[in-house]
């Protein structure tokens, strides 16, 4: 991975940037060839307005552990220096954007926004073609690939940032499944195609035969299966 790649995330007051929500905390970590380096950017912050009681329930941050919080336009400067010339990838990137982009703009009118800076992944996005009409919240895809030992309790933007970059790596990783070509799949056009390409010399086939032991070893597991199951099972479907 030569180009440098930043999994961010943010927590804020409430979800509608446009009725004046605010970010309270950004979370960002670094990947080095496809691994988490210890390089990060963490702040919380304090939003000058009161946090959304459902927004609480969800990251546990509260209106007093942000008093002595810096305001954004305080860490603007750093912040862009450590995602300038990045690729950020963010799951529902817009959601995320919008906010960030809002409080740049809030902070100085000479503050770019950050497509402009960045390049943009929405690991969102990625999951929702390689699963679609599958649950693909990060919750939902940290459960279908295994990822554990972080504490759920509560959300929380480096927290998210780390369980994100393990996500992504996942999801840009290769093939989670595979794909078997049968007659169902196949046009015409490539089955002829494909046969024309195969050349079969059946005298140098070998062929193997079961004995009379092995269907009947056969036939017992048919049954135990039959019977555990209450289904028949689909060698002895017509």
């Amino acid at each position: 991975m030569s180009k440098k790649y930043i999994i961010l995330d943010t927590e804020t007051t409430g979800l509608e940037v446009k009725q004046g929500h605010r970010v309270i905390e950004i979370g960002a970590v670094l990947l080095n060839d496809r691994k988490k380096s210890e390089e990060h950017f963490h702040t919380y912050l304090n939003p000058s307005r009161l946090i959304d009681e459902e927004a609480t329930k969800v990251h546990g941050i509260t209106n007093q552990d942000l008093e002595d919080k810096p305001s954004f336009d305080e860490i603007a400067e750093e912040f862009i220096q450590f995602v300038e010339g990045s690729t950020l990838v963010i799951h529902n990137a817009p959601f995320d954007l919008g906010f960030l982009n809002t409080e740049l703009n809030m902070s100085s009118s000479s503050y770019p926004k950050l497509e402009e800076i960045c390049d943009i992944e929405d690991s969102l996005l990625i999951a929702r073609n390689k699963y679609p009409g599958q649950r693909n919240s990060l919750d939902a895809l940290a459960n279908r690939y295994s990822i554990s030992g972080y504490d759920r309790t509560f959300h929380g933007a480096l927290l998210d940032a780390n369980i994100l970059a393990d996500v992504y790596m996942q999801l840009t990783g290769g093939q989670s499944k595979f794909e078997f070509m049968t007659d169902l799949n196949l046009s015409e056009n490539k089955k002829s195609s494909i046969s024309k390409n195969i050349k079969i010399d059946n005298e140098k086939l070998i062929q193997i035969t079961a004995s009379e032991n092995d269907i009947k070893e056969h036939d017992n597991r048919l049954n135990d299966i039959e019977s555990n199951i209450s289904v028949k099972t689909i060698w002895r479907r017509s």
